[in-house]
């Protein structure tokens, strides 16, 4: 999994504006601060639909950036992106559950017409985007 650094813009009367210093024409945007991360996480992945994503720069290349340094003292802040990349190969793992959160897994899964792979699936990946 890779992280990406975002700048986030947020004017007195609009929306929170977030670009990527490491990948020109990339944006986003979020009225809710809360939704900062889901947003900047779908715009990296529509982008990766058609090239490919340059490695991430590390912070301290961003920080000595002075056009990033003049957003900065200007009120713009950074926050860490994970992105996980798409890969289609699937993999069988073996895990390991106690027995009652095994049948609320199972429960909770067949509400929603999914198999327990894709709801653990489903769950892993909003935790790990939740939490970056």
């Amino acid at each position: 999994m890779r992280h990406y650094i975002a700048l986030v813009h947020k004017d007195a009367d609009s929306a929170f504006g977030v670009t990527f210093p490491d990948i020109e024409g990339v944006f986003s945007a979020a009225d809710e601060e809360g939704d900062l991360i889901t947003n900047a996480i779908q715009a990296l992945r529509l982008w990766a639909e058609d090239d490919a994503l340059p490695d991430p720069s590390p912070i301290e290349a961003i920080l000595n950036r002075a056009d990033i340094r003049d957003e900065l003292a200007a009120g713009a802040f950074l926050v860490r992106i994970p992105l996980i990349e798409d890969d289609s190969r699937v993999v069988r793992a073996n895990v390991t559950f106690e027995a009652g959160t095994l049948k609320a897994i199972d429960e909770a899964a067949a509400k929603r017409g999914l198999t327990r792979s894709a709801f653990l699936a489903s769950c892993a990946r909003k935790e790990i985007e939740a939490v970056g």
